[in-house]
């Protein structure tokens, strides 16, 4: 047979196609080699993906879960540690949670029965959970735990445990890879095919079949697999994962693009919740302190200086007790805007500002000569805050007091220079609120007296270390002894008297004063109610009423109860109260001040003409009579000022049929001066030192 020319275009076809089909089988092994190991570096990712989020989420859970459950532990309330716990323990991931004491024994698990309570944790995780002393995260082939120590300041008291089951991984991993492999197989099985149909194109097919191997599968793979690493790190913007393929690998592409917006969703809700004040929209407390620590980091390389100023608004409870809880959101709002603006225009560069919690904020400022900068920063968002602000139609006054700490000079540390920052705002409020004080190391000792002072007053009136005493008031017409002011007196046991000025703050400030108002107004209604004269009305009784007492809103149904235990007549009590407690909020006091005086109870104003609020506000508050303040009569005969104002408050109160009472008459001159100007009552040292009941008992009856 002859080797003819369709024989030699076969035998070429043929040779070019075993060689095509040569080449081919090298690269479809070479295909399926690819297949397994883009196979094997998704799985890798998808792992590591889901192993480092259930990671973070542990992370954030037991974190939110630690500082809900801090105060219950604390106070050893199980009941809301039990409810925090099974909270949790919904969750379809979590095996387990165990809430254990410092010494390492379990104090709840989330069950009813708490069969573990009170006992030793002997798991394998045990023993690093109990060591740790930051978040700790332990693993098995079955589970992650996730530890959680719990503090109060600088006291662990405690730690939470969360167990996360590494089934739910698992399961992932096996749906991603079997949809990986689902993809692969389908395109496999469908470039087969078109080898299969399209042999008779040889060159042809082949490059078309290289193209698309190159770029219908492999560079898809490496863009799911390039996106799974920026995934894993946390940087969801290079992510870039846009196709328009309908088949499974188109499916796949879109499917890990949702799953990794899901993810950084989440990333970003958690991180808002855990860092983010939802009112205010600034900083919270745990982002604060990572921001002071990176900045102390810094500073200490350089050398540079940084101040932290607290701040505190100002009688802030009444906005809440007044108006409402939105109407105090609102308020807290707006302040935050005003001082964050106060801090951006004079902080400069590098200035933060944080929510705390409550009324409490802090601003971080860097440079040099920071006790100028924080003075001024201080004035200004002083200043700035005692402008009104306008809520629910009304305009409310307000003011702030700030506490100011410096690096390096008051501290290394952000735990120390965060307690000497609150030391300082408290001491600012004891210095009498809307000021700023600088730390120094003097406040520490200040701060632990007026501590141990507060511990020292509860109690005190039980075991009969208060007591009243009792300073006369004259009618000066006549000279006739008329009534008497009630005055608190503290005889302490080792430090002996202990002045008004000082414990009546400490009160005022921890709400002992409450209690001890009511104490006070019985006890001075029973004694009244034994007082008696020979001629004329029985002398009344002058009670001092804090403003928190007048914020409580139930002033006027314990006076009504007093009255009735002591059967004192009610006109008989006098109730006193300061110019700026019933002007700092004239709507309530105002209604508060009726409900006193339809019981038959006379309202003096005390320390008149100290207030920020002028005469013309007397005819808007019903009240009885005003005390005019002892500085006033103190100068009346050397001040024509003084001796002016006092004539123009008694001329105006008598025209609006107020009685007046001068305090502090130390001598015969002022006396005679007050009684020409038809002052009605007067109290003073020249007329009568207060005086124990069984004294003023006498002294009447003489």
């Amino acid at each position: 047979m002859r080797y003819g020319l369709q024989a030699r275009v076969l035998t070429i076809l043929a040779l070019v196609l075993g060689t095509a089909l040569v080449v081919l089988a090298a690269l479809w092994w070479q295909y399926e080699d690819s297949q397994e190991e883009l196979a094997g570096i998704g799985r890798e990712a998808v792992h590591e993906l889901a192993m480092e989020g259930l990671r973070r989420r542990g992370a954030a859970l037991s974190s939110q879960l630690a500082e809900a459950i801090a105060n219950p532990l604390y106070y050893f309330d199980l009941d809301t540690i039990g409810e925090l716990s099974r909270s949790v323990l919904r969750q379809p991931d979590v095996a387990y949670v165990i809430v254990f004491d410092a010494e390492g024994l379990v104090v709840h698990d989330g069950s009813s029965d708490i069969p573990g309570y009170g006992q030793p944790m002997d798991d394998p995780f045990a023993a690093g959970a109990i060591a740790a002393q930051s978040l700790r995260v332990q693993w098995s082939a079955e589970t992650m735990d996730v530890t959680q120590p719990i503090f109060i300041g600088d006291e662990r008291i405690g730690g939470v445990r969360l167990g996360f089951s590494l089934a739910v991984v698992g399961e992932q991993q096996s749906r991603a890879d079997a949809l990986l492999r689902q993809g692969l197989g389908a395109i496999a099985q469908r470039n087969l095919y078109w080898l299969a149909a399209l042999l008779a194109a040889l060159t042809a097919l082949g490059v078309a079949v290289l193209v698309l191997v190159s770029r219908g599968l492999v560079r898809p793979i490496r863009q799911l697999a390039e996106a799974a690493r920026a995934v894993e790190i946390g940087r969801y913007e290079r992510v870039q994962l846009d196709t328009r393929r309908g088949d499974e690998l188109g499916d796949l592409i879109r499917a890990f693009k949702r799953m990794s917006e899901s993810v950084d969703r989440h990333d970003r809700d958690i991180r808002r919740m855990a860092y983010g004040d939802s009112l205010t929209g600034l900083p919270n407390r745990l982002a604060f302190r990572e921001l002071l620590d990176q900045r102390l980091l810094t500073l200490q390389a350089s050398g540079g200086e940084l101040a932290l100023l607290f701040l505190d608004v100002d009688d802030f409870k009444r906005v809440n007790d007044t108006l409402g809880h939105d109407a105090g959101d609102e308020v807290l709002a707006q302040f935050a805007t005003r001082i964050r603006q106060c801090v951006e225009r004079i902080g400069g560069d590098g200035a933060e500002v944080a929510r705390f919690g409550g009324d409490e904020f802090v601003a971080l400022i860097l440079g040099q000569d920071m006790r100028a900068t924080a003075s001024r920063l201080a004035d200004a968002i002083i200043l700035e805050l005692q402008q009104p602000i306008e809520v629910l139609g009304r305009e409310v006054f307000l003011g702030a007091s700030v506490g100011i700490t410096l690096f390096p000079h008051d501290a290394a540390g952000a735990g120390l220079l965060l307690k000497n920052g609150d030391i300082a705002m408290y001491q600012a409020k004891v210095a009498g609120k809307n000021c700023y004080r600088f730390y120094s190391k003097a406040m520490n000792q200040a701060v632990e007296r007026r501590v141990q002072m507060e511990q020292d007053l509860r109690g005190a009136w039980e075991r009969g270390e208060l007591s009243l005493h009792y300073q006369p008031v004259f009618r000066l017409a006549d000279g006739a002894l008329v009534g008497a002011e009630a005055l608190l007196r503290w005889q302490h046991p080792l430090h002996g008297v202990i002045p008004p000025a000082v414990f009546i703050d400490v009160a005022e400030q921890s709400g002992l004063i409450e209690a001890l108002g009511r104490h006070v107004l019985a006890r001075a209604c029973e004694d009244a109610q034994r007082w008696q004269v020979e001629q004329g009305e029985a002398p009344f009784v002058s009670v001092n009423i804090s403003a928190r007492q007048l914020r409580g809103g139930d002033l006027p149904e314990v006076v009504a109860a007093t009255l009735k235990d002591s059967g004192l007549a009610p006109e008989r009590l006098h109730i006193e109260l300061t110019e700026t407690a019933v002007l700092g909020d004239e709507v309530q006091a105002s209604a508060l001040l009726s409900r006193l005086r339809a019981l038959g109870v006379k309202i003096w104003l005390d320390d008149f003409g100290t207030g920020f609020s002028g005469l013309s506000h007397l005819r808007r508050v019903p009240v009885d009579g005003v005390k005019i303040d002892r500085s006033f009569v103190a100068d009346v005969l050397r001040d024509p000022d003084d001796l002016a104002l006092t004539s123009a408050i008694i001329a105006m109160a008598h025209s609006l049929g107020i009685t007046v009472v001068a305090e502090g008459v130390e001598n015969e001159g002022q006396y005679a001066v007050l009684r020409e100007r038809n002052c009605d009552l007067a109290q003073g040292f020249w007329l009568g030192r207060p005086m124990a009941m069984q004294e003023l008992m006498r002294r009447l009856a003489g």
